[in-house]
C-alpha cells in the first residue's frame, strides 16, 4: 500500500515515468493506478487527441510499440494504456526492446492481471531500469480486515474487528468486491461512523447471528445449542453458506488452536504475533484451547480433512451438505 502511495505521489507530482508495467495476482491494485494515470496525467481537452486505450486480446506487441512512439498533439504527453495484456503473455518480451529507449513522451502503462514476467529476462530488467515495474501481490486473509481499516481510516470511518472479519468471511480476499461494499456504506453512513456487524447485515445481507465467524465461536466455547441453531441455518440456506467455505475456515481456526497449543508465551500479544490474528480475537483461542486440548484438535484437523473431500462430492456424493455439516458439528462436539 505504501508503494501505491509513492507511485500516485509522484505521479501528483508530475514524476511521469515513460512505462509503467503492472502485474501480479491481485488486480485492485493494477486497476487502481492504471484509472489514476487515465484520468489525471492529461487534461480533458488533451485527452481526445492523446489518449489511447488498447486491449491485449485485440492487438500485438508490435501494435503497442507504435503507438507509443507517436508524438503528443499540443500536449506535453500521450497516455497508451493497455489492458488485459495478459493475453500477450507469449509475445510481451518483444516489448524489451522499446523498453531500452522508450519514448519520453508517451506514459505507457500496461495492465498484466494475475501473471508476473520473468525477472531474469530483459523486458524486467530494462523496464526496471527505465520505467516502472509495479507487482501487485494477494494478500492472505489475515492481512485482509487490516486492510479494510487502512482503507476507511483517511476517509474518516473506523470499522469493529467483528464487522471487518464478517466482510472477510462473505468475501474472501477480493479486494475489489471488499472496496465495492465499502464504498456503499460510505454512501449510507455519515463520516465518523464506527461500521459495526448491525451496518453490515442491514446493509449488506450478511447475517450477524448466523455466519461462520459466529460459527467457530460458538464451537470454541462448546455452545452446543448456538453452534447447531448455526449449522441447520447454513443446511436452509446452502446457497448462501457453502460447506466449502466453512471447512475451510474451520479448518483453518484447528491449524492455528494446534499451533497455540504449542506456544511457550501464551501472552495476548504474543499469541496474536504468532497466529497472525488481531488481538481482539486472542481470547477466542485462549477459551478454544481450555475447551479442546491437543489431541483432540488434532483428531478435529483429521475429520475437517475427511469432510473437505467429501464436501467436494468425493464419497459422499448422494448426502445433502446440510447433513455432512451436521455430522461434522458432531464429530468436533463430541
Amino acid at each position: 500500500m505504501e508503494d501505491v502511495k509513492q507511485l500516485v505521489t509522484d505521479i501528483k507530482n508530475g514524476k511521469l515515468k515513460p512505462i509503467y508495467f503492472l502485474m501480479g495476482e491481485e488486480p485492485y491494485y493494477i486497476d487502481k493506478i492504471s484509472d489514476f494515470i487515465e484520468s489525471t496525467v492529461l487534461t480533458e481537452a488533451e485527452k481526445g487527441f492523446n489518449q489511447m486505450l488498447l486491449y491485449g486480446r485485440d492487438i500485438t506487441v508490435e501494435d503497442i510499440v507504435s503507438n507509443a512512439k507517436r508524438y503528443p498533439m499540443m500536449a506535453e504527453h500521450q497516455v497508451v494504456i493497455v489492458k488485459e495484456a495478459q493475453d500477450l503473455s507469449r509475445t510481451i518480451e518483444k516489448l524489451a526492446k522499446y523498453a531500452e529507449n522508450p519514448q519520453p513522451t508517451t506514459v505507457l502503462v500496461i495492465n498484466y492481471k494475475y501473471k508476473k514476467i520473468d525477472k531474469r529476462k530483459a523486458l524486467y530488467k530494462t523496464i526496471k531500469k527505465n520505467g516502472v515495474v509495479y507487482e501487485s501481490k494477494k494478500l492472505y486473509e489475515n492481512q485482509v480486515a487490516d486492510w479494510i481499516r487502512r482503507v476507511l481510516s483517511p476517509k474518516q470511518y473506523s470499522i469493529t474487528p467483528k464487522a471487518a472479519q464478517m466482510l472477510v468471511e462473505f468475501l474472501g480476499t477480493d479486494l475489489s468486491k471488499i472496496n465495492n461494499e465499502l464504498e456503499k456504506l460510505q454512501i449510507i453512513l455519515p463520516q465518523g461512523t464506527q461500521i459495526s456487524p448491525e451496518h453490515i447485515e442491514e446493509n449488506i445481507g450478511i447475517s450477524k447471528d448466523y455466519n461462520n465467524f459466529e460459527l467457530r465461536k460458538a464451537i470454541g466455547e462448546r455452545n452446543t445449542v448456538k453452534a447447531h441453531k448455526i449449522v441447520n441455518y447454513f443446511a436452509e440456506n446452502p446457497k448462501d453458506n457453502p460447506m466449502v467455505v466453512t471447512v475451510s475456515l474451520l479448518f483453518n481456526f484447528f491449524s492455528q488452536l494446534l499451533h497455540f497449543h504449542g506456544l511457550k508465551d501464551k501472552s495476548p500479544r504474543s499469541v496474536a504475533s504468532a497466529l497472525k490474528v488481531n488481538p481482539y480475537f486472542v481470547n477466542e483461542y485462549i477459551v478454544a484451547a481450555k475447551n479442546f486440548p491437543m489431541r483432540k484438535v488434532s483428531l478435529i484437523v483429521s475429520a475437517l480433512r475427511e469432510f473437505d473431500v467429501k464436501s467436494k462430492g468425493v464419497g459422499a456424493n448422494a448426502v445433502p451438505q446440510g447433513d455432512l455439516l451436521k455430522e461434522l458439528l458432531i464429530r468436533i462436539l463430541n
